[in-house]
């Protein structure tokens, strides 16, 4: 076995269904007197159940979270949160609301508490993101950690079924990264392998009902553990390639990560064997990359980029810009190869 250095740091996890009514609680776990309630648009009424649940202890409802937190929408949300008062922050949703309110606690300094509502697994890392002039920039700062999760199966039984499949991809691409990140080692590697066990599992389930509780609380709890990997190991090519597409082209981010992530480990599969062996056993396959495709069939989703709207004259672009500072990678990142998958990809061919 090789060496490894394993470090956790302090987040409290609730997990359960009905778990959202213990948001005072927790609240007075992070010492938290009033929070800013942070959704989307689209999660209007989620926002205002969670004010009901939090009462006087809630400072206001700001539902202008968008994909990809761009610049001027991070701005206007971190002066809300001093204007208002607030000591905290209650993210309540998916990736977007969660990554507005990590650009408030990044200038700010506020405590989150997540009240996750997707697979995306942004709730357990201390990543962010924030786009400005077509590009988004990513970095890691464990003050923007959330510091409580509430995860609620129940609050999942609204997510579409599409988005419930494309977001659950888009966790299982953390998990099957972090197998072969640098710093990885047997601890988050056994919780990888068993997040892709539990949503290979739950996902099909929920496309042929997506009000199975059982299958809501096996996704949740694999994304978890997804989510957990994602936020301790470093990421490689297919999460470079997804933060360069979403954000330079604005493309929907777990639609692109579900797309990608086939492509993204034909290129490193001769070069991270071993991490292929646990992806493949995860997903109960022979093969990782002929396993995830056919799980991605069974699931109805997206598996082209010009499904997703890309510009095919933008590749590119893209390439330049994947090949300008890559993540770490266990095989080269050469400037052909991205290339050829990027085109691949956009057309949904076999992967190379």
């Amino acid at each position: 076995m090789r060496s490894f250095v394993h470090e956790t740091r302090p987040a409290r996890v609730v997990f359960g269904n009905g778990s959202r009514q213990l948001l005072p609680r927790e609240l007075d776990q992070l010492g938290i007197r009033r929070a800013i309630v942070i959704t989307t648009p689209e999660q209007v009424g989620l926002g205002q159940q969670v004010a009901e649940i939090l009462k006087d202890r809630c400072a206001g409802v700001l539902n202008k979270a968008v994909m990809h937190v761009p610049v001027d929408v991070a701005r206007a949300a971190i002066e809300a949160a001093r204007q208002l008062g607030a000591d905290g922050c209650v993210a309540a949703g998916g990736g977007s609301t969660i990554g507005l309110a990590k650009a408030i606690a990044l200038e700010s300094n506020l405590p989150i508490l997540a009240l996750p509502t997707t697979y995306a697994g942004s709730e357990m890392t201390p990543l962010y993101g924030v786009t400005d002039g077509g590009e988004k920039r990513t970095g890691r700062d464990w003050r923007v950690m959330p510091r409580g999760v509430i995860y609620d199966p129940e609050l999942t039984l609204s997510l579409p079924v599409q988005l419930s499949m494309t977001s659950g991809m888009n966790a299982i691409a953390h998990a099957a990264e972090a197998l072969y990140g640098p710093d990885g080692n047997p601890i988050y590697n056994l919780m990888a392998e068993e997040g892709i066990r539990a949503l290979a599992a739950a996902l099909p389930r929920l496309h042929e009902a997506s009000s199975d509780h059982d299958a809501r609380n096996e996704a949740l709890y694999g994304a978890w553990l997804c989510g957990t990997v994602l936020g301790n190991v470093q990421m490689g090519l297919h999460h470079k390639l997804c933060h360069t597409l979403g954000g330079s082209f604005n493309l929907p981010h777990a639609e692109v990560h579900t797309v990608i992530l086939p492509y993204a480990l034909a290129y490193n599969a001769s070069s991270a064997q071993q991490a292929m062996t646990c992806i493949a056993r995860g997903l109960r396959g022979e093969e990782a990359v002929g396993a995830l495709r056919a799980l991605r069939r069974s699931l109805g989703v997206p598996h082209s980029l010009r499904e997703l709207g890309m510009p095919h004259d933008g590749l590119d672009r893209a390439a330049d810009l994947i090949v300008a500072k890559p993540y770490p990678n266990p095989r080269p990142v050469e400037r052909s190869a991205v290339r050829e998958l990027l085109e691949r990809a956009y057309a949904g061919v076999e992967p190379a």
